[in-house]
């Protein structure tokens, strides 16, 4: 089954081809930041506009890829949610019209059930079940999978998110939207031990995370500091040191409660290097994604819904979004 998948649920508009007999045959990606870089943060409007502009030349340049027509696809999904609700409703729109036009099904997949599968598209895709650390801008939790669809969350962020911490924290600091890249880079020059950062929440049982107060202590620091250069530098490493070491130990601890041996890491924030290099030090096997499909992407909704489309999924031929949408709320597979 060859499936179109398009991703819109925020600042970047993925379209992917994916076949279930011979795997992934074209992606293309297009990243609004240089657009929202003006503002300082992303404009919902403006996202959505752009969405518009980019989604059918994208989907004209992954059938050229691929070598196809649009006669050729038998499946369209898309991005349902989470995610900007007019973001979402334009890919929704789009590929409800195409697969309609078509006359072939259509699927709306779940924005983080896309994250989750993402290391699958690798060579050695990673063995259920597994605990899955989905780290990105908008969500950081630690989930059980027993089997795809079937997920049991064991901890999640009571406030910001890991990466909205890094963009924040960034920015408090003066550096340029998207600040989490930059903040990371610049944590490179760091000098460590310079500076001693709390680890939140990881006196308590659970798995839950809580970032909102490393970004009020980075700040405080920042300001108690001689803010030279090299200070910056060194509250970077220690900021991204204590978020580090906080998704750690509770990724270990997630291990450990659900007695799994293999953890894949999904979403932008697993893009970070001093992250990856840590939890290769887990007692554990670790999956990644490429680099390319930590960020939103088109590859890993096309494989999610080719998933479900060929498990029977069967929806209406009405398009819906859902900005806010938990993943338990899944059926398995």
């Amino acid at each position: 089954m060859r499936v179109l998948g398009i991703e819109t649920s925020c600042d970047e508009t993925g379209v992917a081809i994916y076949d279930t007999d011979n795997g992934l045959l074209a992606h293309r990606l297009f990243s609004q930041i240089a657009m929202h870089a003006e503002y300082g943060g992303v404009v919902p409007e403006l996202a959505s506009r752009d969405h518009i502009r980019r989604v059918l030349p994208l989907v004209r340049e992954v059938l050229s890829d691929a070598q196809m027509s649009m006669g050729d696809i038998q499946g369209v999904a898309y991005t349902a949610g989470p995610g900007l609700i007019g973001a979402l409703l334009t890919g929704a729109s789009i590929a409800r019209s195409l697969a309609w036009g078509l006359g072939v099904p259509a699927v709306g997949v779940h924005h983080m059930e896309g994250h989750l599968l993402a290391p699958m598209l690798e060579d050695l895709p990673p063995e259920l079940p597994f605990v899955a650390l989905l780290v990105s801008g908008g969500h950081t939790m630690l989930v059980d999978v027993p089997r795809i669809g079937e997920y049991h969350i064991l901890g999640e962020s009571v406030d910001d998110a890991a990466g909205e911490a890094f963009d924040k924290t960034a920015k408090l600091m003066g550096l340029d939207y998207p600040g989490g890249p930059l903040l990371a880079k610049l944590a490179e020059q760091g000098r460590p031990g310079q500076y001693k950062f709390p680890r939140p929440m990881v006196d308590r049982p659970g798995c839950d995370f809580s970032f909102s107060g490393l970004k009020t202590f980075s700040l405080t620091t920042w300001q108690n500091s001689s803010q030279t250069p090299q200070d910056k530098a060194d509250i970077a490493l220690a900021f991204e040191e204590a978020v580090v070491d906080t998704l750690f130990i509770k990724c270990r601890r997630a291990l450990e409660q659900a007695g799994r041996k293999c953890l894949v890491v999904a979403g932008g924030v697993g893009a970070n290097r001093r992250l990856r290099a840590r939890l290769a030090t887990l007692n554990a096997q670790v999956s990644f994604p490429r680099l390319a499909f930590c960020t939103d992407n088109g590859a890993m909704i096309a494989y999610a819904g080719a998933l479900r489309l060929q498990a029977g999924a069967n929806e209406a031929a009405v398009f819906q979004a859902r900005p806010r949408w938990s993943l338990t709320e899944l059926n398995s597979l």
